[in-house]
């Protein structure tokens, strides 16, 4: 059987698409959950950061959080709260930070991984006694597209730098230890130019490879023919454009 024909096209780039599980109420694990309002804070300078390379056409499954989770831990009288939560991007990242940095506490401490992108910041700490721990649990844990936010209140007694870095390197672990996760497989967007007396078989094969979020444009200039665009996951896109030719008796390609 010959190889299905796919391209990328200017019109249809090919897009990561998060898929979690429906909205999870916070799960919190420890003592309790920091009290209080909280109000938005200004994200401070950040410590280290690695610039991602460009996408590969098939981006691989990845395992984050389902939900939001938390953990509580006092140690030397200083309270320490984590709170960690999947984040698409960058801008989701920064938006959780601001939800839920307390201005009232002694530092908000953070740290995230969206593939090979990574931030991680001290928020006054000593230099890599805190957001650095906090980026090397979530490492450890191997969950990705996921912020952590360690917020600290001063209990009045100083723990040095190892002792902050086992703080936040700890209690962020203790946060992301047995959280709920769920495996992510990157979906595409994809198109097919199809005539119209093939649709109902185009149809069925998208629905037996599970095709998502289907939709039509008629408008692609010629005669007699629809754009069929939908979302599947990177794996499956060859193996359907292979059925689809198959099905059809000739070379339809899919745009990516």
């Amino acid at each position: 059987m010959a190889m299905a024909a796919v391209r990328v096209a200017p019109r249809l780039r090919s897009l990561p698409l998060l898929l979690l599980g429906p909205d999870a109420a916070a799960a919190h694990r420890g003592c309790s959950s920091c009290g209080g309002s909280l109000a938005a804070v200004a994200p401070a300078p950040v410590r280290g950061m690695s610039s991602s390379s460009p996408s590969s056409v098939s981006p691989s499954p990845y395992t984050t959080l389902v939900g939001r989770v938390s953990c509580e831990r006092e140690i030397k009288k200083s309270k320490f709260i984590a709170i960690a939560a999947p984040v698409p991007d960058e801008r989701a990242a920064m938006s959780f930070l601001n939800e839920v940095s307390d201005p009232r506490a002694t530092h908000n401490c953070w740290a995230y991984k969206l593939g090979e992108q990574f931030r991680y910041n001290d928020d006054g700490e000593p230099s890599s006694t805190a957001g650095k721990p906090i980026y090397s649990a979530i490492i450890s844990s191997g969950i990705d597209m996921v912020m952590v936010v360690v917020i600290r209140y001063f209990g009045g007694i100083k723990l040095g730098t190892g002792g902050l870095v086992r703080a936040y390197g700890g209690v962020a672990s203790e946060c992301l230890k047995d959280a709920p996760t769920c495996l992510v497989k990157p979906k595409a967007r994809v198109g097919m130019e199809v005539p119209f007396d093939l649709l109902g078989t185009i149809y069925h094969q998208l629905q037996h490879y599970q095709a998502e979020d289907i939709k039509q444009d008629y408008d692609t200039g010629k005669d007699g023919t629809v754009m069929v665009m939908f979302k599947l996951e990177y794996e499956k896109v060859e193996n359907l454009g292979n059925a689809v030719n198959s099905a059809c008796s000739r070379k339809i390609e899919l745009l990516l």
